[in-house]
């Protein structure tokens, strides 16, 4: 297969030439012109491939070498996490020798690093979301892919839903839609897009060689540092990624593995070891992507990267050298009470195909194992997916935003999973109670404003109403710190 133009000539750098080999070895990249054959001829169409295949960073890329730029509209692509907007930026900048801000940029909460040059953009989906409280039509845009659809975000599934209502009334026949997922949820999209196109690469990625534990492991932390010390020192070469729940295990984990790797001595090569959570620096995530160190003289033991992250890196983020998963089994997932009106963080057993998705990134190695830190008997009692995040979650803000954009059937809007009557009608409670609805349901001028904050109602109604009892820098304080996901 030719190179598209876009990316190939005697200007390219050897580095990106070396990309561009990559690139090509990836196994979406053999259904490019399948893809975009399937793009030309439909409006809607649905790409399921698993994680590692290439299709975050290739597929923007497919879409704009195929010229839907030429008509000045931008290329959408949304991503549940911030840090994985960026990170596919900077790699996509890369990749299409561009400087990150030009031709590719990324948009996430508080943070624009685009410019009029800029073709594809990479952003979150709330952001998305938000850009179209000012612009229904989302007329920027040419083509938007929904990446990573599969994990069912709150923001996503109002996007498919808003998408499919803006499509369905034809205010939008120009406008393109690929929706990325797993080869498990391909079908339900297609159907929930009744005459969407599925475009499903062939899988080229290795086997992984699954491990369970025999006992019920009490520390999950301490066992995945004895588990990382093993691998260490009796495994063959290869970097190690660890999944724990947040940023405390997390750091927990690096100290305690810290002081191991001291303690091994000459036994091991170099070891560097590299945290993955949303709030790590620029820095640190570009550590993440380069290879591990080099002996540290003539003939030692060669260097190993451990990456230590929450389920952040399960799907998008594809490390390369990654031949060695430790799972611990569970995640931090936000769980609303609608009867108690509280919201809480709670560490929970992950679902099955959230352990196979940890367990795929270690597919691109000849030689890859994953080690499960639970028995095979939690990982088949486990539900097979999470449930969409729709129907755990306080609906306050949503609904709030649906009113900003012109919604207010609410429940008869066509959702892929529709949360029950009563979570709608108690979230509808609370808002009138903040002001932001009057007593028949339609938005307030009060409410209009509270819509444009990207907090929840509660604490947009605080900074709104703090200047009456001049307390704007304390509410601010407060509202900043409440926003902090521990």
């Amino acid at each position: 297969m030719e190179a598209p133009a876009e990316v190939d000539g005697s200007s390219l750098s050897r580095r990106c030439k070396k990309m561009l080999e990559r690139r090509r070895k990836l196994p979406v990249w053999a259904q490019r012109e399948k893809f975009l054959d399937t793009l030309a001829k439909h409006q809607i169409v649905v790409v399921a491939a698993p994680p590692g295949s290439g299709k975050s960073t290739q597929i923007p890329q497919f879409v704009v070498e195929a010229g839907y730029v030429s008509n000045g509209k931008q290329i959408a692509c949304t991503q549940p996490r911030r840090l994985v907007a960026m990170a596919l930026s900077r790699r996509v900048a890369q990749e299409m020798n561009a400087n990150l801000g030009d031709k590719v940029g990324y948009s996430v909460q508080f943070e624009d690093f685009c410019s009029p040059k800029t073709v594809l953009r990479y952003l979150t989906d709330g952001v998305l979301l938000r850009q179209a409280l000012s612009d229904r039509f989302l007329e920027m845009y040419g083509v938007i892919i929904l990446d990573e659809a599969h994990l069912r975000t709150l923001a996503t599934d109002i996007l498919l839903a808003y998408l499919k209502k803006l499509l369905a009334i034809n205010a939008r026949p120009d406008l393109k839609l690929v929706i990325m997922s797993t080869q498990f949820e391909a079908k339900k999209f297609r159907d929930y897009f009744k005459g969407a196109r599925i475009v499903q690469p062939c899988p080229s990625l290795n086997p992984v060689e699954i491990n369970y534990t025999k006992d019920i492991v009490r520390d999950y932390v301490e066992a995945a540092t004895d588990r990382v010390v093993e691998i260490l020192a009796s495994e063959p070469v290869g970097d190690i990624i660890v999944f724990l729940t947040g940023v405390e295990e997390i750091e927990t984990f690096c100290w305690r593995l810290g002081k191991a790797i001291t303690d091994l001595g000459d036994k091991i090569g170099p070891v560097r070891i590299l945290p993955l959570h949303s709030t790590v620096s620029v820095d640190v995530q570009k550590k993440i992507f380069k290879a591990a160190p080099p002996p540290t003289r003539k003939g030692g033991p060669v260097g190993r990267k451990v990456v230590v992250s929450t389920d952040i890196a399960e799907s998008s983020l594809a490390i390369d050298g990654i031949v060695y998963v430790v799972d611990c089994g569970y995640a931090k997932q936000k769980v609303y009470n609608a009867q108690l009106r509280v919201e809480s963080l709670l560490i929970l057993p992950i679902s099955r195909a959230s352990a196979q998705r940890r367990a795929g990134c270690a597919r691109r190695s000849d030689s890859g194992k994953c080690f499960r830190l639970y028995s095979q008997m939690f990982f088949e009692a486990a539900q097979m997916q999470v449930s969409p995040e729709i129907l755990r979650a306080n609906l306050a803000s949503t609904i709030l935003q649906l009113k900003k954009l012109g919604v207010d059937d609410l429940l008869h809007l066509e959702l892929m999973d529709p949360p029950p009557a009563e979570k709608i009608t108690r979230a509808v409670e609370i808002l009138k109670y903040l002001g932001a609805l009057d007593e028949e349901g339609s938005l307030t001028e009060l409410g209009k404003l509270m819509s444009e904050f990207p907090l929840d109602p509660q604490m947009s109604r605080m900074i709104v109403g703090s200047p009456q009892f001049c307390c704007s820098n304390e509410i601010l304080s407060i509202a900043s710190m409440l926003s902090v996901m521990s």
